[in-house]
């Protein structure tokens, strides 16, 4: 069933729009319901976004990003939990955030649990959650196994045997 086809008119121009000029330049699914997710008020709920709502209304453009959000909300969490490590290892180095400081918050502040779609399924909510803590692990085991980058580096010259104290033998 495709959700869009019971938008109204205006909602569906708004939601091409979003998706043309907006979410077609976000590279992956995960940073797509990210940043989806980012456009709806904490406290209120409500979705906004000041480009949607110049063209197309305030009613329109909230509920453009409120069926993105679900859209994309369902394609993350159907996502094979290899492409979701993946995607998540991607968004992680985006970030620019130390890989083990990204790990530790992701999985103690949970702050994925905020790209939950208000009205979400409570099956596929409990879906999503489940599969990025286990992204979140297969993350850590990658971050765990992989080489120090620093002993790449070469060793440090050894000293110069004439600048050696003299032993005591």
């Amino acid at each position: 069933m495709n959700p869009r086809k019971f938008l109204a008119a205006d909602t569906l121009r708004a939601y091409e729009d979003l998706s043309s000029r907006t979410l077609a330049a976000i590279p992956s699914a995960l940073e797509r319901l990210i940043y989806i997710a980012s456009t709806r008020d904490y406290n209120s709920g409500l979705y906004h976004h000041e480009g949607l709502v110049a063209r197309f209304g305030v009613s329109a453009a909230a509920q453009a990003l409120e069926s993105a959000h679900r859209e994309s909300f369902h394609e993350v969490s159907l996502m094979p939990l290899r492409d979701l490590s993946n995607e998540l290892e991607k968004y992680m180095k985006s970030s620019r955030e130390e890989s083990r400081a990204f790990l530790n918050v992701w999985q103690n502040l949970e702050p994925y649990r905020v790209a939950i779609p208000m009205r979400a399924d409570s099956t596929i909510a409990e879906l999503f959650m489940s599969n990025v803590k286990i992204a979140l692990a297969i993350l850590r085991l990658r971050l765990a196994a992989a080489p120090d980058p620093r002993s790449d580096a070469l060793p440090p010259p050894s000293p110069d045997p004439q600048s050696l104290p003299p032993s005591r033998s």
